[in-house]
């Protein structure tokens, strides 16, 4: 693990397609729980977990896991406008106010439930403070250089990258999509720029079943199903 990261888990009270998601359950737990629970496996002490949220409701689950909530998200930063780089400045902004020292910050959303405390460590253990970010990722569904197309200015679909001639999927190029389960970010380069600009952002590969993003309702079944399928191999 890297020297000394803070624990940011936005939790925002407001969804629209599953109400108060970030406390909707699994297995009998909460998203949240599951989030609080990788990061303290994965070595972090409460103190240096932090959650954002602006909801009372996600604030008292925090605390029925023994998780101290001094931090609150401000409601401009709780809209669907509002982005997750300004909710992490906020929770900088405040740790920086309070002399809490970090090199780097590591973001757990809830809606990721199958992350194990063994990927952030992962994560972290790519980490150094020459890259803009380590973020967790999947092998594509679909490739680019093998079966994405785009329409061109005549209508017609092209192969999205390469020539098109890759008649193999195992000959192309891996591609990869973010999964959303771990950013472990410097703090230097959140601070100037938008993270869709980051240059350096370094890969740490999770395999699809761990994956899963809590979107949906049917997410939900399929994250329980997968959680209950691994505890009978535990």
């Amino acid at each position: 693990m890297t020297t000394n990261p803070i624990f940011i888990i936005p939790a925002r009270g407001g969804s629209k397609g599953i109400p108060h998601k970030n406390i909707a359950r699994i297995a009998g737990k909460t998203l949240l729980a599951y989030a609080i629970d990788a990061a303290r496996g994965a070595g972090a002490p409460d103190q240096r977990i932090i959650l954002s949220t602006d909801d009372a409701a996600i604030a008292d689950a925090a605390r029925e896991e023994g998780l101290n909530v001094p931090y609150m998200r401000p409601a401009r930063l709780a809209t669907d406008t509002a982005s997750s780089r300004d909710a992490m400045l906020d929770v900088m902004d405040w740790a920086d106010a309070r002399g809490i020292d970090y090199d780097c910050v590591v973001l757990l959303q809830p809606t990721s439930p199958l992350r194990t405390a063994e990927d952030i460590k992962g994560c972290l253990a790519l980490y150094n403070d020459d890259i803009d970010m380590v973020v967790s990722a999947t092998e594509c569904s679909a490739n680019p250089y093998y079966n994405c197309f785009e329409p061109d200015a005549e209508g017609f679909l092209r192969i999205s990258k390469g020539d098109g001639l890759i008649t193999r999927r195992q000959d192309a190029p891996a591609a990869y999509e973010l999964n959303g389960a771990v950013y472990v970010i410097n703090p230097r380069s959140l601070r100037s720029m938008p993270m869709g600009a980051f240059s350096k952002r370094v890969p740490y590969a999770m395999p699809a079943d761990r994956s899963i993003d809590i979107d949906r309702p049917i997410d939900l079944i399929v994250a329980e199903a997968l959680i209950n399928e691994q505890s009978k191999t535990k």
